[in-house]
């Protein structure tokens, strides 16, 4: 069950002008439920990703990012997306980039693009190769209900194991300008930065020149999808895309340099938080979600490393699953992350309020059943003090559960 999961309204995701999406059943793994999503950009939009390093990526990275170098080396523009669910071409050699160029030609005939103006996107289970037919036959349909307002079905429509639909939307005030931007993730296991098997898809409607938007996705991607871990399995299809219709009336913004972009960035990158907050909220198997925040570090990497360490450990979740109170677990991770020159005998450790360990050891005033009372809780904070400069980083995690084992035992059944 998904840990304090919001209620997502439908209506309160909000058109972005430039972008229509629209859903098609194509029984490519399962009967009766949305499994292919089409989703279109008006010419002119600028269309930006980052993507999985896994090196035994999908066929459909792989031609996703043939088609984006082509298109800012001045090739067509992109003018739609093609995802579909229950199959994740990964593992498939030849045979699956075929299919996966087979999919942007069938789409770009029925749209009246090139082939090079789509990204395909799979997502399900490796090593069996997409059923190329079934998806066709599915690409008129998601074409025919076409409609800007079609957000939450479009998050339906990219689910595995997601037990609910992951979207996210505002409007910000940027210049006296009003910038609309709406998204939607999916994922719940195999997630570990770098990015996690997820797939997301944010749309606004501000103009960004390509190198600027190149930029901002990785800046984003960096303060999101990579901040997040429930199981430490990194994927082969992780995509993450950012498209700028430019449909604003916000001037076009031709540079990172500027209180514009500034803004812009702070806003895109709170909405996809969301987004990446909501896969773990949804973790396979979760019962609580955890922040784990590293401060006092040297810089910015080696509070990530600490905090990756922490929120991989299966013992460290275990615990945090039973709400055993075992946190010498928590130090062993900051020891072993691999800061080889790491003085423990400075390193505060606090669990919400509770300071249960100072300058490397047991606090003398810390209680166990202060520490139990804050692991029956079902969002907790672990904060981490290193006392060694002023940098800091923070990713989101969740338990691990006996569910766990049986949704990824079951998974093909």
């Amino acid at each position: 069950m998904a840990v304090n999961f919001p209620s997502i309204d439908p209506a309160k995701l909000h058109p972005v002008a430039g972008v229509t999406l629209g859903w098609a059943e194509a029984h490519i793994c399962k009967p009766n439920r949305k499994d292919v999503l089409v989703i279109r950009v008006d010419e002119g939009a600028t269309v930006a990703g980052v993507f999985t390093q896994n090196r035994f990526c999908a066929a459909p990275v792989t031609v996703c990012r043939e088609h984006l170098a082509a298109a800012s080396q001045g090739g067509r523009g992109i003018r739609a997306l093609v995802v579909n669910t229950g199959n994740a071409n990964a593992g498939t050699g030849e045979p699956g980039m075929v299919v996966a160029k087979e999919t942007c030609a069938e789409l770009a005939r029925l749209a009246g693009l090139d082939a090079q103006q789509i990204l395909p996107f799979s997502t399900g289970v490796i090593l069996e190769l997409l059923p190329i037919d079934r998806l066709k036959a599915g690409l008129p349909a998601a074409l025919a209900n076409q409609q800007a307002v079609h957000w939450f079905d479009a998050a339906q429509a990219i689910m595995t194991t997601d037990t609910l639909p992951k979207a996210s939307s505002r409007q910000v005030t940027i210049d006296g300008h009003t910038v609309t931007m709406s998204g939607i993730s999916k994922g719940a296991g195999m997630i570990k930065p770098n990015m996690a098997t997820m797939l997301g898809f944010l749309a606004f409607d501000a103009k960004v020149v390509q190198p600027v938007l190149d930029e901002l996705v990785k800046h984003v991607a960096d303060c999101s999808f990579n901040c997040i871990t429930i199981d430490g399995d990194t994927s082969t299809n992780d995509s993450f895309i950012l498209i700028a219709s430019g449909k604003s009336s916000l001037p076009a913004i031709v540079s990172t340099d500027s209180p514009t972009y500034t803004a812009l960035r702070d806003a895109v990158t709170e909405t996809a938080q969301e987004l990446a907050q909501l896969i773990v909220r949804d973790g396979e198997g979760a019962t609580k979600f955890m922040t784990v925040t590293v401060e006092g570090g040297k810089d910015v990497a080696e509070c990530r490393q600490i905090a990756y360490a922490i929120g991989h450990s299966p013992l460290v979740k275990t615990a945090f699953y039973a709400s055993d109170p075992n946190l010498g677990r928590i130090l062993a991770a900051i020891g072993y992350a691999g800061v080889t020159d790491l003085d423990v005998g400075k390193i505060d450790l606090y669990l919400d309020d509770v300071l249960v360990a100072k300058v490397g050891g047991r606090n003398p005033d810390y209680k166990e059943e202060a520490g139990q009372r804050v692991m029956k809780k079902s969002e907790i904070l672990i904060r981490v003090v290193l006392g060694r400069g002023n940098a800091q980083a923070t990713v989101w995690t969740c338990d691990l559960s006996h569910d766990y084992v049986s949704i990824n035992a079951d998974y093909r059944s």
